[in-house]
């Protein structure tokens, strides 16, 4: 498989908040509609790495999702203020038909994005996007509180070095059904230097990441908005078992029905981990989708 040249890193100030993207501009002769991918709570753009090599003559952009990954940000109590975010950094990249792939929150980003904006997407993979069903969103409340805050609030923050996050988390899980790749790229990118200039912090803070989950509640009319969606789109959904288990798909089975141009597909063999653990197979689904 071809191997990409390492993408460069552009910033955009969006109501004063300095978002990050990768850009792999893949060969000048190439026409094609760029890729855009967004990555789950928690993550960040370089997880995509594994997948975006499989594409190597195609433009694609990688986002670091308010608050993730090189991106600045406090924490939300609106998934849709990270929607607004991402629309606004389209338009300055003047972003048009392009194929979105999401994961997780990233999906249910690019989902908002879609409907808001139908002259960006033509396309759209979301791989098990947190767009979950009607009952989830009716108490119209936060799913944790101040007094009792969401687990990923007690994340390990501090590390000595990257190696010293790889060899932690290594065997546990879900981490250990994350392609060895993947894992290290999730461990070497989600990591910033301290300030004191000793030692590394998670680029994702704990405050943050746990602010998403308790808010994941608060787009209600997201069920609305995927009825606009005119892009063709493409639901991957894994295996569902309790919603409290990070590797059980969250998405609404019947999703894709309510896409005008949606399209399940159920993978049972798959955690909601899907394109970390085997980047290769989110890859052909991706190609399989935009032909």
């Amino acid at each position: 498989m071809p191997t990409r040249t390492a993408p460069a890193t552009h910033q955009v100030e969006v109501g004063g908040v300095r978002l990050t993207h990768f850009d792999w501009l893949g060969k000048p002769s190439n026409s094609e509609p760029p890729l855009i991918f967004a990555h789950a709570t928690g993550f960040h753009a370089r997880v995509w790495d594994a997948v975006i090599e499989h594409f190597p003559d195609r433009r694609c952009i990688a986002l670091d999702l308010r608050g993730h990954g090189r991106s600045a940000g406090e924490p939300i109590d609106d998934w849709r203020i990270v929607a607004e975010d991402v629309k606004t950094v389209l338009d300055r990249l003047g972003i048009r038909r392009a194929v979105g792939v999401g994961h997780s929150m990233g999906g249910h980003v690019l989902a908002q994005c879609a409907a808001d904006k139908p002259k960006a997407f033509s396309r759209l993979v979301l791989f098990d996007p947190v767009i979950c069903a009607p009952d989830f969103y009716a108490p119209d409340a936060a799913l944790y509180t101040g007094d009792a805050p969401h687990p990923a609030i007690r994340r390990k923050r501090d590390f000595a070095s990257p190696e010293a996050m790889i060899e932690r988390f290594r065997e546990r899980d879900p981490y250990c059904l994350f392609e060895p790749r993947v894992f290290e790229d999730y461990c070497r990118h989600g990591l910033l230097p301290k300030e004191s200039g000793e030692g590394y912090e998670l680029a994702c803070s704990p405050e943050v990441e746990a602010s998403v989950y308790a808010s994941s509640r608060s787009n209600a009319g997201i069920l609305e908005a995927v009825k606009r969606i005119e892009a063709p789109t493409l639901v991957v959904r894994a295996k569902q078992t309790d919603f409290t288990d990070f590797k059980s798909s969250p998405t609404w089975p019947q999703l894709a029905s309510t896409i005008p141009g949606g399209e399940d597909l159920h993978r049972p063999d798959r955690t909601h981990f899907h394109p970390f653990e085997d980047p290769a197979d989110a890859a052909r689904i991706i190609a399989g989708w935009i032909g």
